[in-house]
């Protein structure tokens, strides 16, 4: 079997899986699926196996760390009325690119997504920055979880 079409059925069955998990046991810890699956994605935009899993964790989590301290900031930016939201993402933009110095941050994608991802939700769900940050982790987790799981299972079945 190719690696494609291995990789297609382990994805597609995974993603029901993942899906009814987040819909089901995971639901009232506001996890979401799109954070999840933006996770997965980059997984393997971060090029798989070990050191996709480690700097899509890393990056994400950082990220989504930096876009919670933005959040937070632009509330004590007020002065500057309708630019408070704007310079908080700008800075926090700029302080994800300059810890891209840390060979540990470097994956600067990983990092936006992570950020982008729990700007979603606080905007989409109304949460505050800090009760939004522990769903969008989790979230994070299982979506590089998935991505090393289903790569693992898609080598084998292209494999056999």
């Amino acid at each position: 079997m190719t690696i494609l079409f291995a990789l297609a059925l382990s994805i597609g069955t995974l993603a029901v899986v993942a899906t009814w998990v987040v819909l089901g046991p995971l639901a009232a810890l506001h996890v979401q699926i799109w954070q999840a699956f933006i996770a997965w994605a980059a997984f393997y935009h971060c090029g798989g196996k070990g050191a996709g899993f480690k700097n899509t964790l890393v990056g994400m989590i950082f990220g989504a760390t930096v876009g919670a301290l933005s959040v937070l900031l632009a509330g004590q930016l007020g002065g500057l009325g309708s630019f408070a939201a704007p310079v908080a993402v700008g800075i926090g933009a700029a302080a994800i690119v300059l810890a891209a110095h840390i060979p540990l941050l470097g994956t600067i994608p990983a990092s936006v997504y992570g950020f982008a991802s729990i700007a979603g939700l606080i905007l989409l769900k109304g949460l505050s920055p800090v009760d939004a940050l522990l769903p969008t982790i989790i979230s994070i987790l299982l979506g590089a979880a998935f991505g090393w799981l289903s790569e693992s299972i898609g080598g084998k079945m292209a494999k056999a």
